[in-house]
C-alpha cells in the first residue's frame, strides 16, 4: 500500500478510542485506519450492531491489522471506561453547562499530558445516526467539540476519530503541553472507582425518596454525575466520600429507611481517613 513501510518501527499506544454501539464494519475500518495512521492502537467498541470480529471491518482497514485485531469488545460503557483516569467524549455541540469544553487542538495537548504523566486517558465517540446520549456524556470529564459549519456539523465517525489522532500525533511533535496539567496533581482514580461513588449516591437517594418520578431521575442522575466527574478524585478521595456517605446511612434519622450500603473499600467501617 502506498505510504507504508514495513521496515519502519511502528507506533502505537496512546489514548484509548472508544467507539459507542457503531453500526457498520466498514465505519470500524475505517476508524482503525485513521488511528494507525496516527499512531494509536487500543480500540474499544461497545456493543457493535453486526457483531465482532467483522470481515467488512478488515477489509476497511486498509493494513491496519494491529488496530483490528487488538481491538476488545465490551457490554457496557462502564465497562469499556473501567481503567481510564480520564475521558473526552466528543459532540457536535455542548449538551450542558456543567462541563468544560476544549477544541481539538487544546484536547490533543492535554491528553499528552496526561498520558506523558502516566494517566490511563480516552477518547469516547457516539453513533453514526445520534452520536452520544446525554447519560454517555455525563461519564466523561470534558467534552470535544470541533470548529465546523454550523449548518452542516455533523461528521463522519472515522472523521471524527481521524481529526484527533491527528491531534493527539502533532501534540508529540512540539514541546510538551504543560499548562493544561500540572504533573504535580495527584493522578484521577480509575473510572470504576468513580461508578462505584455513583451507585453509592444513587442507591441512597433513591431510598429516601429524592427522585419523584423516572423522567426526573434521569435528569438528575444526569446532572449529579456531570458535576462529579468535574474535580478528577483520586482513588483516596473518592474513598473519603464513600465513608462520609455510608456513615449518613449508619445514622439516619428516625423512620427513614437507610439503603444498608457497606462501608467503602479502603476506609475502616465507613470512617473517612
Amino acid at each position: 500500500m502506498a505510504g507504508t513501510d514495513r521496515n519502519r518501527e511502528l507506533i502505537t499506544g496512546g489514548p484509548a478510542i472508544i467507539l459507542m454501539e457503531p453500526q457498520l464494519g466498514e465505519n470500524i475500518g475505517m476508524v482503525a485506519r485513521a488511528m494507525a495512521n496516527f499512531g494509536l492502537s487500543n480500540l474499544r467498541i461497545v456493543n457493535p450492531r453486526d457483531g465482532w470480529p467483522n470481515d467488512k471491518a478488515v477489509s476497511a482497514a486498509a493494513g491496519a491489522s494491529h488496530v483490528i485485531e487488538g481491538a476488545v469488545v465490551f457490554d457496557t460503557l462502564e465497562a469499556a471506561m473501567a481503567d481510564l483516569s480520564f475521558v473526552y467524549a466528543t459532540t457536535a455541540r455542548p449538551r450542558d453547562g456543567h462541563k468544560p469544553v476544549a477544541g481539538p487542538v487544546e484536547a490533543g495537548e492535554a491528553l499528552r499530558a496526561r498520558e506523558n504523566a502516566g494517566q490511563k486517558t480516552g477518547l469516547l465517540f457516539g453513533r453514526e445516526r445520534i452520536g452520544l446520549r446525554n447519560w454517555e456524556i455525563s461519564l466523561a470529564d470534558e467534552i470535544v467539540t470541533f470548529p465546523v459549519n454550523p449548518a452542516y456539523a455533523s461528521l463522519n465517525i472515522a472523521q471524527a476519530v481521524l481529526l484527533m489522532s491527528y491531534e493527539w500525533m502533532k501534540s508529540g511533535l512540539a514541546s510538551p503541553y504543560e499548562t493544561a496539567f500540572d504533573k504535580a496533581q495527584v493522578t484521577p482514580a480509575p473510572k470504576s472507582d468513580l461508578h462505584g461513588l455513583f451507585a453509592q449516591i444513587e442507591e441512597g437517594l433513591d431510598a429516601r425518596g429524592y427522585f419523584r418520578s423516572a423522567t426526573k431521575r434521569m435528569k438528575a442522575v444526569d446532572n449529579l454525575r456531570a458535576v462529579l466527574t468535574r474535580p478528577g478524585f483520586s482513588t483516596d478521595e473518592i474513598n473519603v466520600l464513600r465513608g462520609l456517605f455510608a456513615s449518613f446511612d449508619r445514622f439516619s434519622r428516625p423512620g427513614q429507611r437507610a439503603p444498608g450500603q457497606g462501608a467503602a473499600p479502603g476506609t475502616d467501617e465507613g470512617e473517612a481517613e
